[in-house]
């Protein structure tokens, strides 16, 4: 047989292993269960969609629109918002509240199951394994935790917040780990237990903000820029990069 024969009568195999591997990647039960769910929909309602892969408490309330991937998990006392979409792999804990319009990509972690709650205004982007919400890293929580004091985190609206960032709750229940709106939150960031953060903000990556500190209003800092706990950075400030910013509790004692 020559080479021009062989290689046309090869054609009709690889044409064949193409359609199956065609009809492979649209045979997953993804469109069946959409179509299930369409049908089933309450009339001028987005449906929602579960993956079965997906563990979903049945006491956690469901928004209408809402999307839920493969290996999701979202506890008994979650509540989601309309359109929220969960990427595979991402969970939610504990008294956590979404609002509308909000994404966990892969890998992120929002809430935890402990005394307090976590709550997250409308159309925010928590990125690929983030910890949001979770137990402060203050030694003193070990003691009010087991006492069973709450701690809170709210977060606003519109805040993109980046892969590998962290975000804790407050330390004790007469605090609260605050954010508000239209921040960008870049990679690898980490803001503590009590901290105060405004609107309109830029964190650049590796930014560390310590327990207690407050950042105002369109305040920008770059790569790597650490603050220490209860400083304090005004609004439309600029901290270069590789910055340590340092609190002395008695300035006076340690003159320049």
């Amino acid at each position: 047989m020559s080479s021009s024969s062989l290689v046309h009568s090869r054609r009709p195999l690889f044409s064949a292993l193409r359609t199956l591997s065609l009809r492979r990647d649209f045979s997953t039960s993804l469109p069946r269960i959409l179509v299930e769910e369409k049908d089933n929909a309450t009339p001028g309602k987005s449906p929602s969609f579960i993956h079965p892969a997906a563990i979903v408490h049945p006491g956690a309330v469901i928004g209408q629109g809402v999307s839920i991937g493969p290996f999701c998990t979202v506890g008994s006392s979650a509540k989601l918002g309309n359109a929220c979409q969960l990427y595979p792999g991402s969970h939610i804990f504990g008294n956590t509240e979404l609002g509308d319009q909000c994404v966990l990509m892969t890998g992120a972690v929002v809430g935890d199951d402990l005394p307090g709650r976590t709550v997250i205004g409308c159309n925010n982007v928590i990125g690929h394994h983030c910890v949001v919400g979770i137990k402060c890293q203050d030694m003193k929580y070990k003691v009010r935790f087991q006492s069973g004091d709450e701690c809170f985190l709210e977060i606003g609206d519109n805040n993109e917040i980046r892969e590998h960032t962290s975000i804790h709750r407050s330390s004790k229940p007469s605090e609260k780990t605050v954010i508000g709106d239209n921040n960008l939150v870049m990679g690898s960031c980490h803001i503590a237990h009590d901290c105060k953060v405004g609107s309109n903000n830029i964190l650049a990556n590796n930014t560390l903000l310590a327990g207690h500190v407050v950042v105002e209003d369109y305040a920008h800092t770059a790569g790597a820029t650490v603050v220490h706990q209860f400083c304090h950075i005004g609004s439309f400030s600029f901290i270069g990069g590789g910055s340590v910013v340092i609190f002395f509790p008695d300035f006076h004692q340690f003159p320049l």
